[in-house]
C-alpha cells in the first residue's frame, strides 16, 4: 500500500518506518534537513530489537501524498490548520487520514478542512529524532483508533483493514467506541509530564523520584479529571495509576515539550495544559496547577524566541 506521512518527526518517522519495514511504500513529508537525509540514505529506525536503514521516499511538499491510500497526519497541534490546508487539495478521493497527534480536538479541526475521513488515534510511543533521518524508539508503540462516520467514497480503508495492516507491521492497535475518553486519558498523561519534564529538564523516571513531584502530579491529574467530568467525558481505567506507570515504562523519555524547548521550537503546551485551562474556564472548574505550569512554559518559550 502507498502510505503517506504528513509531518516526518519522531512519531511520523517511527510509524512510517514500521510500515516501510513491513513492505509498504512510504512517502514522508517533513522539514528539509530530514528530507535531505532521507533521500540520501533512507530512514534509520533504531529500536532495542533492531537497528535498520529503510528505503523510503521523502519530500517537503504535501503534493507528494497525492496517491496515498492512507495518510498519517503527525504534525504539531499548532500546525493542524496550516498543514491541513496544504494537504487538502492533494488527497486522493479514497484516502483515509489518521490523526496521530497530541491533544483531543485535532481530528475534528482537520476534518473541517478536508473531504476524506479523518479518524483520531491515541498514540502511546516514546520516540525521538536522534539526528536527520534517524528515529530512535525508546518504548511502547500502541495505537487506539476511533473510527468515525466515513465521508469518503466506497473503497476507503475500513477499520478492520486498518487494524490488520498495523498489526501486520508489528504496531499494536485496537479500535475504541470511546475515543474521546481515550484521547482525554492521553491528554492527562501529557499534562502530567510534559511541562514538568521541560521545566526540570529531566526524563520521566528521575522526574517522579524528586521530592514533592509525585504530589504535584497528583494535584494536576485531579484537576484534569475534574475538568473532564465537568465536560461530560468518561475517561476509562485508573488514570492516576496509568500516570504513575509511565515513569516505569518510559523512564528515560523526555517529554515532547522538553524536546521542543531544547531545540528552540514552540511547544504544544497551548493544546495540552492550555486546553485544560480553557475547558476549566468553560465549565467553571478551577485549574491553578495547570495554569501555573502553562505560564512557566510560555515564559521559557518567550525567552527562546
Amino acid at each position: 500500500m502507498k502510505i503517506g506521512v504528513m509531518g516526518a518527526g519522531a512519531v511520523g518517522c517511527y510509524y512510517g518506518g514500521m510500515l516501510a519495514r513491513a513492505g509498504h511504500e512510504v512517502m514522508l513529508v517533513g522539514r528539509s534537513a530530514h528530507v535531505e537525509a532521507l533521500q540520501r540514505r533512507g530512514l534509520r529506525l533504531q529500536t532495542s530489537a533492531f537497528d535498520v536503514e529503510l528505503p523510503v521516499q521523502a519530500s517537503t511538499e504535501a503534493a507528494a501524498l497525492g496517491d496515498a491510500a492512507l495518510v498519517l497526519f503527525c504534525v504539531k497541534s499548532t500546525d493542524t490548520e496550516t498543514a491541513g490546508l496544504a494537504l487538502r487539495t492533494h488527497l486522493a478521493p479514497e484516502a483515509l487520514v489518521l490523526s496521530l497527534q497530541n491533544g483531543v480536538d485535532n481530528a475534528e479541526r482537520l476534518q473541517a478542512l478536508v473531504d476524506v475521513p479523518v479518524w483520531p488515534a491515541v498514540v502511546y510511543v516514546a520516540a525521538e529524532m536522534a539526528g536527520p533521518g534517524h528515529v530512535k524508539h525508546n518504548g511502547r508503540g500502541e495505537l487506539v483508533i476511533g473510527p468515525t462516520a466515513a465521508r469518503g467514497v466506497p473503497g476507503t480503508l475500513d477499520a478492520a483493514g486498518l487494524i490488520s495492516l498495523l498489526i501486520d507491521a508489528s504496531v499494536p492497535a485496537e479500535t475504541s467506541d470511546n475515543v474521546a475518553g481515550a484521547l482525554w486519558a492521553k491528554l492527562v498523561l501529557n499534562c502530567a509530564y510534559n511541562a514538568l519534564s521541560a521545566l526540570t529538564r529531566l526524563p520521566y523516571g528521575p522526574l517522579v523520584a524528586r521530592e514533592g513531584m509525585a504530589r504535584v502530579m497528583d494535584d494536576l491529574v485531579a484537576e484534569c479529571l475534574a475538568v473532564a467530568a465537568a465536560s461530560g467525558v468518561q475517561i476509562p481505567g485508573d488514570v492516576p495509576a496509568a500516570v504513575r506507570r509511565i515513569a516505569q515504562t518510559m523512564p528515560d523519555q523526555f517529554s515532547s515539550t522538553a524536546q521542543d524547548l531544547r531545540r528552540g521550537r514552540p511547544s504544544e503546551i497551548d493544546h495540552l495544559n492550555g486546553y485544560v485551562i480553557r475547558r476549566g474556564e468553560a465549565t467553571a472548574t478551577p485549574t491553578p496547577v495547570n495554569r501555573c505550569l502553562h505560564a512557566l512554559v510560555k515564559v521559557l518559550e518567550g525567552d527562546l524566541a
